[in-house]
This record gives C-alpha cells, structure tokens and sequence, in this order.
C-alpha cells in the first residue's frame, strides 16, 4: 500500500518533468543527505521524494509585479505576505507549489521564503548562516511528509517545520524566522494595493495555472507519504494556526474565526498572554503577544474598518494593522511581539507536536 501511495506521488512529480526513485531511505543511504553525519530526526522515517535534489528548483532571482500587473490569480488563490520596514510583498502559492523557495532579499533582509505544498505551511527563514548570506534550496526529502531544506552553504539539511537543522555541520541548529501572513489574493489586494506580487517570470517553464497534486488539498483521506501519527480530532486538511512556545503547541483552527469580519481573540498559552485575529472569510489569522516590552498588557478589540489592514484597537486608543503594528494611537510605531507560527494542515500539526491543544 505504501508503496502505491509513493508511486502516486511520483507520477504527480511527471508532470514537473521530474524522473526520479521513490523510496524510504537508512541512515547509511540517503539520497541527497550526508549518510556519514547523525540525524536528529529517524533516518528511516526520511522519504526520498522523487525530483532529487534541486529536481524541484528554487527561484533565486525572482521578479515582482505591481498589483495591477498580475492576472493569473483568482480571487481565491492564496498568498504569503510579508512587510520589510515600508517594503510589502507577496508570493503567491500557485508559484510556491511549483518551486517551493524563494530566495529573496528585502533591503537589508536576505530572507528565504518556503512552503510545503504536501503540509500546507509556509514559513519566512532568515538567509544567514554563521553570520553569512546564503541560499536555500529543495533536498529532495520529506520527514513526516513535510519539506526538507539544504542551505547552500554547508549543505546541511533542514527540517522545515522543526524549523531546525536535522543533519550536516549545522546539525541542532535553529532558523530564525520572520513573521509571515497568508491570506486570499482578494484579501491581500484589498490591504495593500500598492504591494509588489512575485510573477511568472520565473525562469522556469512551468504552468503556473494548474495545481500539481489534483486533489490533495480538499482530500482529506489522501496522504502521499506516511506520517508518524494521524490524529482524527479534526480533518486531516483542516487549516488552521499553529503557534510553538518552548517546544510545545498550540492549533487555531480558522473557522474558528468564522464569518466575513475580523475577529479577536484573546487567550493564553503556558502563561503567555496572546491576542490572535482572524477571519475564515477573509482567509487570514496572525498572533502576537498582547504584554509590551515596558510590562503594558493591552485589550484589544476588532476593528470596524472594513477593507483596511488595520485589524485591532485597543484599550488606549491604538489602531493596529495585521502585521502588529500600531499605525495611530499613543503607541504609533510599536510592534506587537509576534509568536513562533504558521499556518498548516491540521495532520501536519498533530503528527510533528503530538501534545498539540485546539482551540
């Protein structure tokens, strides 16, 4: 059976032009690893994917459109945003599936955009490696059917929601990330019209149109590789947030936020007072820490504006935009401390945090 299931898989990659072996693979052979160096993670769990490494390639020169320019997004197709000081950019899925990473830099921030079209998460990782730029690309493997990076500096590889390097020189170390949104292209063009949109112009032949995987994402039976644990507290495809504090997690299902307005949630996690704020309507769901750095613990509220990127008032008078910001108000300039999180497929979460809670 698993083995019809990695062939499935396989005959998906076809399409991407990729001819490669499907296997579980040993500590003493891993394709596209350092077989003579540990793994943190059980090397019989790693999956050799099919493309081999670089087989799914990185885009490390991409280009970007006003909101204007792009016409191959639907209303529907998600997104992943991200706010460098005045500089918003996104990067649409229907691309990411296809290439996994991007290699950006935003001014001064060398920062690798990537997501996991098989776990649904992505995740913007610091490009610095021992104080170094570096690059990141696709290994070819999976842990628990989720991507594993390699950077190209020390050829160590990463697992992309241990958010840790699983084996190489790196071996124990952990990325340090940068807060992301992901939303709708409706929504995301609605908050920030003015943003600039990776394009096609990738320098790749790919049909950006088409969804690689058929009927992944709304079948909730199909799993392509096996995972270590199958929690059915929810659907396997449910999407939702999921936030680690020391180790352990916590996952916020969207529809929990449901309807077509914002809301806010306050909550607390292991002594950590949060605010989170959502719409199932609007596709988004962002967290931070609701305690200032001078000891202030805020209340926050929904905004009523409708259509702006301003999310959350608050007690004082402070209007926040979904990247924790407070663009009027007393505190005006503050940033709220955003939490270690993602957004993901419920399967992903309770397989690599067995101890998870729901919301």
């Amino acid at each position: 059976m698993k083995k019809l299931i990695i062939m499935s898989y396989c005959l998906c990659l076809m399409g991407l032009s990729f001819l490669a072996s499907c296997s579980d693979v040993g500590q003493d052979s891993v394709p596209g690893g350092n077989s003579s160096a540990e793994w943190l993670i059980p090397s019989s769990e790693v999956f050799d994917g099919g493309p081999g490494k670089d087989g799914i390639p990185s885009i490390d020169k991409p280009k970007f459109s006003d909101v204007s320019g792009i016409d191959f997004l639907s209303d529907n197709d998600l997104v992943i945003g991200i706010k460098v000081g005045n500089e918003v950019r996104a990067y649409p899925h229907s691309i990411l599936d296809w290439h996994e990473i991007v290699n950006d830099k935003i001014g001064n921030l060398p920062i690798a955009i990537n997501y996991c079209p098989l776990t649904g998460t992505g995740i913007g990782w610091k490009r610095e490696i021992k104080g170094q730029e570096t690059t990141f690309g696709v290994s070819g493997l999976l842990y628990n059917t989720n991507l594993i990076l390699y950077d190209r500096k020390t050829d160590s590889r990463w697992s992309q929601m241990l958010l840790t390097s699983v084996n190489g020189e790196m071996i124990g170390a952990e990325a340090d990330t940068y807060p992301v949104v992901e939303t709708t292209w409706k929504t995301w063009k609605t908050l920030f019209p003015n943003s600039k949109v990776l394009n096609k112009n990738t320098g790749f032949s790919r049909n950006y149109g088409v969804y690689p995987y058929g009927s992944y994402r709304t079948n909730h039976d199909l799993l392509i590789f096996p995972v270590s644990r199958d929690d059915n507290r929810l659907p396997r495809k449910e999407r939702g947030l999921g936030i680690i504090l020391g180790g352990r997690a916590k996952f916020y299902p969207l529809q929990s936020f449901g309807g077509g307005t914002v809301q806010v949630v306050q909550d607390q996690f292991f002594e950590r007072e949060l605010v989170l704020a959502g719409s199932a309507g609007q596709n988004f769901l962002v967290v931070f820490e609701r305690r200032l750095p001078d000891g202030t613990l805020l209340d926050f509220q929904a905004s009523s504006q409708v259509g702006q990127p301003i999310v959350m008032t608050d007690s004082e008078g402070n209007q926040w935009n979904i990247f924790g910001e407070a663009v009027a108000g007393p505190r005006q300039g503050t940033q709220l401390k955003p939490l270690e999180s993602y957004i993901g497929y419920w399967f992903a979460w309770a397989t690599f945090y067995p101890d998870i809670q729901i919301f």
